[in-house]
């Protein structure tokens, strides 16, 4: 099965952070399934970088790479078809960042691992 993380999920996976759930993190685990990080959660990232929110010890982009390929996961690029799911959807969640990762979501047809119960609202199959 396709997965996707949402950006806390992938941020606990790596950290091996206690908030991340026992089923998250099996499913995550389990190498039956693809996993994959959204560009739009990198770019959260980013963000939260560069307003001090977060820090890391390395460069973001070494920092991605390295996740990346020790976790086996991929890169999901942020499509048209996504921005224009976005464009109908009910402001249900005022994140851009969430409202980008459900968009991906429901294009894709990918559960998302995450523990935001308002994604729910917009129909996506959530994993937690």
């Amino acid at each position: 099965m396709k997965l996707l993380l949402d950006t806390a999920s992938f941020l606990w996976f790596v950290g091996n952070s206690p908030k991340l759930s026992r089923k998250a993190q099996q499913t995550i685990r389990d190498l039956n399934n693809e996993v994959y990080l959204s560009v739009a959660s990198v770019w959260e990232i980013g963000i939260k970088l560069s307003i001090g929110k977060m820090s890391l010890t390395q460069p973001i982009k070494s920092f991605v790479i390295s996740q990346l390929t020790m976790n086996r996961m991929k890169l999901l690029a942020i499509e048209l078809d996504e921005i224009e799911t976005i464009s109908q959807m009910p402001l249900h969640h005022k994140d851009p960042f969430d409202r980008l990762l459900a968009a991906q979501s429901l294009v894709h047809r990918m559960p998302i691992i995450s523990n935001d119960p308002k994604l729910d609202y917009y129909g996506v199959n959530r994993i937690w």
